[in-house]
């Protein structure tokens, strides 16, 4: 079993889009700064390469919007445990330096939150999001 634990959790009233672009950009964040999150490429049985995929278990997981905003908090105040964020401003960027300059002007209680990816030792993980239902 991992020492460490991954999981995604989405705000369970975002459109299905919404949603599925949120999981995607918290996965490119947290995947950029996971050493050994993706493991080697694999080959087929015809000797074709594949790229390394996700070599964690990520258990997708949903909350209400105001569950999400209290997780992100105990999430960031754990020292062992690493949160990464998708909100209403990178939802509705257009550029990475629109989204700063848009997120250096917003005030943290005016934030919601699409998607959270939360990484760390596993009781820590578990029990900040043990109590969440899966995303079906």
């Amino acid at each position: 079993m991992l020492a460490n634990k991954l999981v995604v959790v989405i705000d369970a009233d975002a459109p299905i889009g919404v949603a599925l672009n949120a999981a995607a950009l918290v996965g490119v964040g947290v995947g950029s700064h996971i050493p050994d999150l993706v493991g080697p490429e694999a080959q087929d049985a015809a000797g074709n390469p594949h790229p390394g995929m996700c070599a964690y278990p990520i258990p997708v997981l949903k909350a209400d919007p105001a569950r999400l905003t209290e997780l992100r908090a105990a999430a960031a105040a754990h020292p062992e445990v690493a949160v990464h964020d998708v909100n209403q401003v990178a939802q509705g960027s257009r550029t990475y330096d629109q989204y700063a300059a848009t997120m250096s002007g917003t005030k943290p209680d005016d934030l919601h939150y699409t998607a959270l990816a939360i990484h760390g030792p596993r009781p820590a993980v578990d029990s900040l999001t043990g109590a969440l239902p899966l995303y079906r």
